[in-house]
């Protein structure tokens, strides 16, 4: 048996101990036969593109979401892609957004001949700040690109009623907030369209790459559809240009088997981050804070501290698996220098990318694994 101080000293484990950033097998081993099953049924049809476990997976994820329409994508980049065109941004159009996410955001509005205009964030939740918005609005805005980032809600109402006062399109950039709650309801309505990504990682992950586009206008949906499936709507006739961006079948079927757990695995991550919230409250970190009005899908627990370098190479060396999301904000990237940005024009977002540091979160997260996190960390400020 262990000493006290040694169960909580991290130099007397060994490295079976490790803790995995991620852990999809865990996942996957309690499903494993359902997932087995749905693959076979989508084999033994040979529906390898869109059909019928695409479809039932559309309504069902429309359902959860509370929307009327759901377009399946082969990922959630080109799902906001195409969510541009619909908002009708072209060349020369300004779209509003975060330089502190993923690039795809800013992606798909390249991608349409639209220059991203990034407007600094929040300290407390990293997400776009409503205060900065409305000074970004130029003559050339036509929509507001939010990211529900870390799975934490943007603001929603202050950017909305923007948009209603400038006529400006609001797309909802959902793709790391599947079942985050704004003021109770799930993310995915508050503007025009909302896209969503299925990557392997996020809370609701498909088995490769996926994506989907959730929306009340029946227009939008149709069109949508068309453009996922090379402008067309009718073989071989094509009525405008369009991409391959279909579901494939075995991802309508893997994505149909694990909406059922959805909800009960944000409840586990919730649970998980308000562990962590407990155990790391008297360390030097700065831990998430979650708005009054929100409900956090917690898709990432992102901590803050100056050190976190130091703090990374600490965890990684004890067999903690960490990740960096992200290091350098979008206004600093290389593909990004035509955009004419400089270092301090976004200060709180660039101290975000020095200083955030994910720690491990998922559903199958064990007490003891999470303990043993804590305790690394805590051995890494002691020292």
């Amino acid at each position: 048996m262990l000493r006290a101080d040694e169960r909580t000293d991290p130099r007397s484990h060994c490295m079976s101990d490790k803790v995995p950033y991620l852990d999809l097998p865990a996942q996957l081993r309690r499903i494993r036969p359902e997932i087995d099953a749905a693959l076979a049924r989508t084999l033994d049809n040979c529906t390898f593109c869109l059909g019928p476990d695409v479809a039932q997976f559309e309504k069902d994820f429309a359902r959860f979401c509370g929307a009327e329409h759901c377009v399946g994508f082969n990922s959630g980049t080109s799902a906001l892609h195409v969510a541009m065109i619909l908002a009708g941004v072209g060349p020369g159009d300004e779209v509003i957004t975060t330089p502190h996410t993923f690039v795809a955001t800013s992606w798909a509005i390249c991608y349409v001949g639209a220059r991203p205009v990034y407007v600094d964030i929040e300290e407390a939740t990293c997400n776009l700040n409503p205060a900065l918005v409305e000074r970004a609005i130029t003559p050339r805005t036509k929509a507001i690109l939010p990211v529900h980032l870390y799975g934490h809600p943007f603001d929603v109402e202050p950017i909305r009623d923007i948009c209603r006062r400038h006529n400006l399109k609001l797309i909802e950039d959902a793709c790391q907030a599947h079942g985050a709650r704004y003021k109770g309801r799930v993310v995915g309505t508050f503007g025009e369209m909302a896209c969503f990504s299925f990557y392997p990682g996020k809370n609701l992950g498909a088995a490769g790459e996926g994506g989907a586009l959730v929306t009340n206008d029946a227009a939008l949906a149709a069109r949508a559809r068309a453009l996922r499936e090379h402008g067309s709507t009718r073989r071989y006739y094509h009525d405008e240009i369009g991409f391959n961006y279909r579901m494939e079948g075995f991802q309508g079927a893997v994505l149909g088997v694990k909406l059922k757990y959805l909800d009960e695995w944000t409840r586990a991550r919730r649970r998980v981050a308000h562990r962590y919230h407990e155990l790391l409250a008297d360390t030097p970190l700065q831990l998430p804070r979650e708005a009054p009005w929100a409900e956090s899908a917690y898709h990432l627990y992102v901590v803050r501290h100056p050190r976190r370098d130091e703090l990374k190479a600490h965890l990684e060396a004890n067999g903690i698996g960490c990740a960096l999301h992200y290091p350098l904000a979008l206004h600093m990237q290389k593909c990004f220098a035509h955009l004419g940005y400089r270092p301090g024009d976004f200060p709180v977002a660039e101290k975000a990318a020095r200083e955030c540091l994910s720690l491990p979160i998922y559903p199958e997260l064990t007490e003891a694994q999470q303990q043993r996190v804590v305790d690394v960390i805590r051995d890494f400020f002691r020292r």
